[in-house]
């Protein structure tokens, strides 16, 4: 029940027929050195920001040239494929932040839309509004992934684990969080949040992120992570392009579960006090 996982960490741009080629090479390249999941950073390819506003490149789902390039690839190097995101077009104008999982035949196995939106203060002129062109997700998805499953999510969804712990009630051996976390959200908390969704729930964190500065100025943080299940840090892609890859064993999903059956513990409890500081 072993396999390789790959996280390919790189920097998008505004041409996605080049960020396309960038990445082909960084698949191979992780396929080459044995992974069978392989998973690429939030808007992959094809990525331009302006005053705090995410305007990625974005088609329709039918149109989009990621898709067939990505497919293409998953089925001839025979891997389970996660494109982190790439932007679709909503029916009311807005953009779909989504995330695709292929299977080893090219097919679409699952779909994940961002559910938690980016829109933040953080200070000295750094705002980010992410909704202003960024339609929110609605859904929850468990994907299957090689010989289990994992549940999807986004960069910001990170920050809220009752969507991880969701997941791994669920079953979920595996939690993907795909990311272009900004410089200074990166250095306070990208590791913490990461070895925590990892812990809290006795799984496998798999986090491809995007590194060095986007197209309008945007800084993103890298360090694509994967963690144990009990919150070892097994594989850390740095601040520069590449990839890096760690073994996942999903017997220690199971015997981390076995050792501290938390997600078997949760008990109801009273508002009642909460309420009333409400009402006060």
């Amino acid at each position: 029940m072993s396999f390789i996982a790959a996280c390919v960490q790189s920097t998008a741009t505004p041409d996605v027929h080049a960020d396309i080629r960038v990445l082909t090479g960084f698949i191979r390249e992780a396929a080459a050195k044995g992974a069978r999941f392989i998973a690429t950073p939030e808007y992959c390819a094809g990525l331009d920001t302006k005053g705090g506003k995410m305007f990625p490149v974005a088609f329709t789902e039918a149109e989009h040239p990621v898709l067939p390039a990505m497919q293409g690839l998953a089925k001839e190097l025979h891997v389970w494929l996660l494109i982190g995101s790439i932007g679709v077009r909503a029916p009311d104008g807005k953009i779909f932040n989504r995330s695709f999982m292929l299977s080893p035949s090219g097919a679409i196995a699952a779909r994940y839309d961002k559910i938690h939106l980016f829109d933040i203060d953080l200070g000295e002129g750094r705002t980010y509004h992410e909704s202003a062109t960024i339609e929110a997700g609605t859904s929850a998805v468990i994907a299957p992934c090689v010989d289990g499953t994992i549940g999807l999510s986004i960069c910001y969804d990170i920050r809220f684990p009752h969507l991880y712990r969701a997941y791994a009630q669920a079953g979920a051996e595996m939690l993907a969080a795909p990311a272009a976390f900004t410089r200074i959200t990166g250095a306070a908390h990208w590791h913490v949040l990461q070895r925590a969704r990892a812990i809290e729930n006795g799984a496998y964190v798999i986090s491809p992120g995007q590194c060095g500065t986007l197209a309008g100025g945007a800084e993103c943080f890298g360090h694509s992570l994967i963690v144990d299940p009990w919150g070892r840090v097994l594989a850390d892609g740095g601040t520069e392009p590449g990839v890096v890859t760690a073994e996942i064993d999903l017997e220690t999903v199971a015997e981390t579960r076995r050792r501290i059956p938390s997600l078997t513990h949760d008990r109801r409890f009273s508002q009642t006090c909460l309420d009333s500081a409400k009402a006060s």
